[in-house]
């Protein structure tokens, strides 16, 4: 495995492949890596010739008042991770790499960012937008891959890529969960454990409202309200959203006449959680 910090160092590594048309797979990350990581790894690894890991914590995607600094930073763990599960390059650069000079140039999705996170977090998609486009114009990859948990990142990521002509095939990978249900996110680890202990509720939460889908109700509201029942019912937690939306567009829906999917954000103590199910 090859560990690189710069553009042009990538770019070296990946010129043979290229130059073969062997297809080059990129699971773009933040780093503190994890069975969900994992996941998308050995999806890339399955389908791909070479496969590429970006470690890079994205000052963009941040909110002044987010956890930019605090977020977990674990290098050298990361780095056996991607060897245990076939990474062939780990491109990891540093924020002045990235950004060489003030950046003047964003990538920006209207509409399909506009609801959800993107309501609470202003920028957030902006920031994710620009800083995928760069990766994918840097590493140049045939496929990239993104897991399902965050849901509406991969909806903003495929609206991108089918809006701007990206020639890279986007592949979605099934949310990673614990055996409680909660989804397996860096964020995890700052619950204390009663924190942890509760969390698992909004897994079940959406579940339930799931089940009220597949028993023939309709009406949005009332989904809704069946997982806003079980999330108020818990004294740690407080809710942020609770959405029925459609899966493209992730625009907030009255009636369920399709595919949807049911998508929440909750705090517990200072730590944000999303997750999201489908029907």
């Amino acid at each position: 495995m090859e560990v690189v910090q710069t553009v042009n160092d990538v770019r070296k590594a990946l010129l043979s492949a290229r130059k073969s048309g062997t297809v080059i797979g990129l699971v773009p990350t933040m780093g503190a890596l994890h069975a969900g990581h994992e996941a998308l790894i050995e999806a890339a690894r399955r389908k791909c010739g070479v496969v590429v890991v970006s470690i890079f914590v994205n000052p963009l995607q941040f909110g002044p008042n987010e956890d930019y600094q605090r977020y977990p930073r674990a290098l050298v763990k990361d780095l056996g991770i991607c060897r245990r599960h076939g990474a062939d390059i780990v491109f990891n650069p540093s924020v002045d790499e990235m950004y060489r000079t003030p950046q003047l140039t964003f990538a920006e999705v209207t509409r399909v960012s506009e609801d959800l996170c993107g309501k609470f977090r202003p920028g957030h998609f902006r920031g994710v937008a620009t800083v995928v486009l760069k990766l994918f114009n840097i590493v140049r990859a045939n496929r990239a891959y993104f897991g399902e948990k965050d849901m509406q990142q991969l909806a903003v990521i495929r609206r991108m890529v089918a809006d701007l002509n990206v020639p890279i095939e986007i592949i979605g990978v099934p949310t990673v969960r614990e055996a409680d249900g909660l989804a397996i996110s860096s964020r995890n680890e700052y619950l204390n454990p009663a924190e942890r202990r509760v969390a698992p509720v909004l897994y079940h939460a959406l579940q339930e409202a799931a089940g009220r889908i597949r028993s023939g109700e309709r009406d949005a509201a009332k989904v809704r309200e069946t997982a806003m029942a079980i999330l108020r019912a818990e004294p740690l937690m407080r809710v942020e959203y609770v959405e029925i939306v459609d899966p493209s567009e992730i625009q907030p829906l009255s009636t369920i006449s399709g595919p949807v999917r049911i998508a929440a954000a909750v705090w517990i103590g200072g730590t944000r959680l999303i997750d999201n199910v489908g029907n």
